[in-house]
């Protein structure tokens, strides 16, 4: 956010006072070497510390206190817990307030020794603290903060709104606000505007020097919230820019190779899959292949629910590329995933005259050479497997067009990293998780869209319900006597000392000797080995084992139509998406089939998460819901990617702002598509500095 380094920007944090050596390396943790490192570094909370209204009793929660002591005391309350007590005044309160310090005695520093000379009877002190669940009679408070009030800092810590900082062991944050406090005052002539004025006026917003350090010491809710929307408006402008540049760098690609519809595998497949294409699948396919016959690589995401057909469309799609003497790869995040996509191809591709293989740990060596040998030779027209297919050793001459599925939770630097290997190779990501427009805009800026918003015809939802455990493993043991399978997922593995949920493998001996005794019952989790979980999930499929014990490992992929239940253990302990992944196992087939959720929902998320499954199975829903319980990025997982790396901007809220900075960003790129006039010099730089040289994803040389 903080504009290209000019002089004090750029200087080491080290050299404000309170640093130095040791405690750079801190903040180095954090990101942050300079002082435009520090600034840009966002408070994640705002804590309003002004005086706590004496009208109303201290009960519970925050409290801001300004008073003097009019008595102190150290205490012993155990060999292990030390306790310092000290009352203090408050004007306008009819009582002292009792203040308490705890310490155990086997912490290196003794704050104790502290507290003795600076909390005594007659000063004047700022208390911060909270009213505790064992501290809930009136005018108790366990202290978190306190400040003398002729401490020339107090200013920043008290009597108003304070930032609170996320922070690395060794950092607190009263060092980490009187640092940002001294790096605005040595940078406050270098706090330069870069995004044109014409843009700021348009959409009504702060220039950058108001809105640094309205968001990191704001004199009130209203300042706050205007620093954050001009910071946000920073990031996604950022951020748009960078998706259009790499779509109009993609499309100045041009590619060597072209496609002509020969219908010479594509008809003999669809007329012998037994089922017509949805309008959705169709024109799904029309729009990949008006892409793959364009003169540049297509990067298009088809996104659809579960169970909504975008394996044959994907297939379709490689065929195409078959037909045309190319060769294509469909790659998964696990290999179980891609075993399962493995032997779905080969069911649709019956008897054609096409080469297709899995690559996976599960091939042996002489199959595996075997294998790379007619990828090589070209004798291999498809291979599955997972992205370790574009990685060194494995050579595919022809490739033409890579099908990636479950792409979000591969991130988006793997995509970028993928555009490095082939920038001229056609891409078709797939998602089941259906993704918000907001979102779509943001994580897929650079991408064209195919949606399947149609489900085949005779699909049968599950019917959903949250139920006693008995109930749901009665109705289970049903559906298996009557020659169905049953799914039953655990959200961990063993038995743990901290969390009270069921264990997958404890609890599979349990129920194999109890409500399943007589029934075929296995169990398959991600601890074991590759080959070992891929042979037990064929057995399944094959109809050999009546109920599986499973964890979440079988969230994708999985596709077993004679399976009519779905057993959720501790349910409440699952996302969203998760739920709705794990319940898209089952309804596969014309058969009524039945997801029960077990759970003990404690907090109103987890109650509306299973509230929502109940309600609902359009996938496009959930995700919404999703987004508005857990925020973009856990609810995408691209948090464990460090993708959308937005500190002010917030997703959820900022809908609208992120189509005005696509707006923005478009007419920008228009009119310059380089961004090469002087006035624009520091965007760019900027720009560079994020999205080329951190993120590798565009190259504006």
């Amino acid at each position: 956010m903080i504009s290209p380094p000019a002089q004090a920007l750029a200087n080491s944090v080290q050299y404000l006072k309170g640093i130095g050596p040791k405690r750079a390396e801190l903040f180095a943790r954090l990101g942050i070497q300079t002082l435009g490192d520090l600034l840009d570094y966002l408070p994640r909370a705002w804590e309003d510390r002004r005086p706590t209204d004496p009208s109303r009793p201290i009960l519970e929660g925050a409290v801001a206190l300004r008073g003097r002591v009019t008595h102190a005391r150290e205490m012993r309350t155990g060999a292990r817990l030390l306790l310092y007590i000290a009352r203090l005044r408050v004007p306008g309160y009819p009582e002292d307030i009792e203040c308490s310090w705890f310490k155990r005695p086997n912490r290196r520093y003794d704050a104790f020794a502290t507290l003795k000379k600076e909390v005594v009877q007659g000063a004047d002190l700022w208390i911060v603290g909270s009213t505790e669940p064992s501290f809930l009679r009136i005018g108790k408070v366990q202290v978190h903060e306190y400040y003398r009030i002729d401490d020339p800092h107090a200013g920043l810590h008290v009597d108003r709104l304070v930032p609170i900082y996320p922070l690395t062991e060794g950092l607190s944050n009263r060092l980490m606000r009187e640092a940002v406090a001294s790096a605005l005052e040595e940078t406050s002539s270098e706090l330069r505007e870069y995004i044109p004025r014409e843009l700021l006026e348009k959409r009504e917003l702060l220039a950058l020097p108001q809105a640094v350090p309205a968001i990191h010491f704001p004199r009130s809710a209203a300042e706050l919230e205007e620093g954050r929307r001009r910071l946000a408006y920073e990031e996604l402008l950022l951020l748009e820019l960078a998706w259009l540049i790499k779509r109009r760098q993609m499309r100045g690609i041009g590619k060597d190779y072209g496609y002509e519809v020969r219908r010479t595998l594509l008809t003999p497949m669809k007329d012998q899959l037994g089922f017509e294409f949805t309008h959705a699948q169709k024109r799904a396919i029309n729009e990949i292949f008006d892409d793959l016959r364009a003169p540049r690589p297509m990067t298009r995401l088809l996104q659809g629910d579960v169970g909504s057909g975008k394996t044959v469309v994907a297939l379709s799609a490689l065929l195409l590329a078959v037909e045309n003497g190319y060769q294509g790869a469909f790659m998964a995040p696990t290999e179980i995933l891609a075993e399962q996509h493995f032997w779905t191809i080969r069911r649709f591709l019956k008897d054609l005259p096409v080469g297709v293989e899995v690559l996976s740990s599960r091939v042996g060596a002489a199959r595996r050479k075997k294998i790379l040998a007619g990828l090589s030779s070209g004798d291999i027209s498809l291979v599955v497997g997972t992205h370790s297919l574009l990685e060194g050793g494995v050579s595919i001459p022809k490739l033409k067009l890579a099908v990636i599925d479950e792409q979000h939770r591969f991130g988006v630097r793997q995509r970028a990293t993928l555009r490095q290997k082939g920038p001229s190779i056609d891409l078709l990501l797939m998602t089941a998780t259906p993704i918000p427009r907001t979102l779509s805009l943001a994580l897929y800026g650079d991408l064209d869209v195919s949606t399947l918003d149609e489900m085949p015809p005779g699909r049968r939802y599950p019917t959903t319900r949250h139920v006693p455990e008995q109930e749901a493993l009665e109705a289970a043991r049903r559906e298996a006597l009557a020659g169905r399978q049953v799914y039953v997922v655990y959200p961990i593995i063993e038995e743990s000392n901290t969390l009270e949920l069921k264990a997958a493998i404890a609890e599979y001996e349990r129920l194999r000797a109890g409500v399943f005794q007589g029934l075929r019952t296995t169990i398959v989790h991600g601890r074991m080995p590759g080959a070992q979980k891929v042979r037990t999930m064929e057995e399944f499929s094959q109809g050999r084992w009546d109920v599986l014990v499973a964890t979440p490992v079988i969230e994708v992929g999985v596709d077993v139509p004679n399976a009519t239940v779905m057993i959720i253990q501790n349910a409440e302990r699952f996302g969203l998406a998760s739920l709705h992944q794990l319940r898209g196992r089952i309804g596969r087939g014309t058969e009524k089939s039945y997801c029960f959720l077990v759970a003990d929902p404690m907090t109103p998320e987890a109650r509306r998460r299973v509230a929502t499954l109940c309600e609902t199975n359009d996938g496009f829903r959930i995700s919404e819901e999703d987004l508005q319980l857990r925020g973009p990025g856990a609810a995408l997982g691209v948090e464990q990617h460090g993708d959308l790396c937005l500190r002010a901007a917030d997703l959820k809220k900022d809908a609208a702002l992120l189509t005005d900075a696509r707006a923005d960003a478009s007419a920008l790129l228009d009119e310059d598509p380089s961004l090469r006039r002087k006035e624009l010099a520091q965007l760019r730089s900027r720009l560079r500095a994020r999205y080329e040289r951190k993120w590798h994803s565009i190259d504006l040389a």
